[in-house]
């Protein structure tokens, strides 16, 4: 199989935000709710975005969600919303809301996420293991309820630690668009595994739009690249 949505791309973090732009400016609703992600190539990710959007976004219209958090507290080193606030809303200003996930309150965050009904756009990235969000080969969150949007979940491999709250992939799915970044070597064994439909975890996310905006060391093994 292929990846549907696949681009190629020297540029990761500037391709994210051009699409970002382009949606937020295409967005159906005047409110625009994004799911912001994790790691270092997200780190990169919103920091191009912060330098790009300008007068282009208007982040008083952006209501700000997450698609998963270590529960450990917000000002910790491995904090997802430290990255997001260091990277991005920093450097933006403010945005419209920020709905911070603690760990404690997944049913509010579950309420939360139900009452928005569908976020404009879900950024994910990609484990060397396949995961994404903090939904892990073989943890409980990757079988959830379909009603379920919001879990509490941890790698049984020990690979990643802390437990995380983290949208399920019914969550992941009421996306109109979801853009995966994947840049490094590192990330090229996992990607061919998505390709080739292996059962890993970033090989069941699904939602109206999924894109996949992927660096050439990431696509060394892909087929043709």
């Amino acid at each position: 199989m292929a990846i549907d949505g696949l681009a190629v791309v020297d540029d990761v973090p500037g391709e994210f935000a051009d699409r970002f732009i382009e949606n937020f400016q295409a967005r159906s609703k005047d409110l625009y709710s994004i799911a912001l992600s994790g790691g270092e190539t997200a780190r990169r990710c919103y920091e191009r975005l912060a330098e790009a959007a300008g007068s282009q976004v208007d982040w008083w219209k952006v209501d700000v969600y997450w698609g998963d958090e270590r529960c450990v507290p917000h000002d910790h080193r491995d904090s997802n919303y430290r990255l997001a606030r260091e990277a991005l809303l920093d450097r933006v200003g403010a945005a419209n809301a920020t709905h911070l996930m603690r760990c404690a309150e997944v049913d509010d965050y579950q309420l939360r996420v139900g009452d928005l009904g569908r976020f404009e756009l879900v950024h994910l990235g990609l484990g060397p293991d396949g995961h994404t969000a903090s939904l892990f080969a073989g943890s409980p969150a990757l079988d959830a309820d379909p009603g379920r949007l919001v879990t509490l979940n941890e790698d049984p491999s020990g690979r990643n630690p802390y437990p995380r709250m983290t949208l399920t992939l019914g969550g992941i799915a009421r996306a109109r668009l979801v853009l995966v970044t994947v840049m490094g070597e590192e990330k090229a064994e996992a990607l061919r595994a998505v390709w080739d439909g292996d059962d890993v975890p970033a090989a069941r996310i699904r939602a109206e739009r999924v894109a996949w905006l992927v660096d050439p060391a990431a696509a060394g093994k892909l087929p043709g690249c």
